[in-house]
């Protein structure tokens, strides 16, 4: 109790002191002072408020054909919208995850963005990165191989993009059309495109030490390449658009995007 008294007299006497010492200042750098205080805790509020809005962004990327537009209306309202659905425009919205629209309560909506994957029309992809959460990289199990090259490119390019090194955006390596028999595991998937971004890390070094195409480097010098060495965290999941099967999707994209 005695404590608590001569903590109350301290802050007292403190309190005392402030005042006085403000007193003293003359009104126009009192009020300077007050204008600087402002601008600040305003210009603080801004950026909560700008990385609040900015990180509920998830990003569906990969070739044409792997089932990105698929996934999105899974994703969106339990769809499977079955046959070729390849978009040229990116398909986009803000909304609950299918899946909880049972849930009670608040939950947080989520701005999915099917970005084409035709090589003429990632150049959107750009547009997108800096204010993404995470990234879903969709690989086709079933023609995984024929395409290994080219999905392995645009992960690279990805992986080695200025916005997602700084932010350390996430990204899902997603294995979709699981559900079939002769579809490829994700272990061997993540084994070949380590592989093949091992390939790639080595001929792009070689041809340039300062890659005018890319703006990061890949890997730890002198060890074979793993997703483990990214500057952001890459994890690998098993999924089918076709089927409903997409739990590991969204519980990734729920631990990026707080409901």
């Amino acid at each position: 109790m005695d404590n608590w008294e001569d903590m109350k007299i301290v802050a007292e006497q403190w309190s005392k002191q402030g005042i006085e010492f403000v007193q003293q200042i003359p009104p126009p750098q009192l009020y300077a002072a007050i204008a600087v205080l402002l601008l600040a805790t305003i210009w603080l509020f801004s950026i909560c408020l700008f990385r609040r809005t900015k990180f509920n962004t998830v990003l569906l990327s990969g070739l044409s054909g792997s089932g990105k537009t698929m996934l999105f209306y899974q994703l969106r309202d339990g769809s499977s919208h079955q046959g070729a659905v390849t978009s040229m425009e990116p398909n986009e919205g803000t909304f609950v995850l299918h899946y909880e629209n049972i849930k009670k309560g608040k939950v947080k909506p989520v701005h999915l963005v099917d970005v084409p994957g035709h090589s003429r029309l990632r150049s959107k992809l750009e547009e997108y990165l800096p204010r993404a959460a995470a990234i879903v990289f969709v690989v086709d199990a079933l023609e995984f191989l024929p395409n290994i090259r080219s999905a392995s490119e645009y992960l690279y390019d990805i992986l080695t993009n200025a916005s997602v090194v700084k932010n350390k955006t996430p990204v899902l390596l997603c294995c979709n059309k699981t559900d079939k028999i002769t579809a490829h595991t994700k272990d061997f998937i993540r084994k070949q495109m380590e592989k093949e971004i091992e390939k790639l890390r080595c001929s792009r070094t070689a041809v340039s030490t300062a890659d005018i195409t890319n703006d990061f480097t890949l890997g730890v010098e002198g060890e074979v390449f793993s997703f483990s060495h990214c500057h952001n965290k890459v994890t690998v999941a098993e999924a089918s658009g076709l089927t409903g099967e997409i739990d590991q999707v969204q519980e990734f994209i729920r631990e990026h995007v707080k409901p």
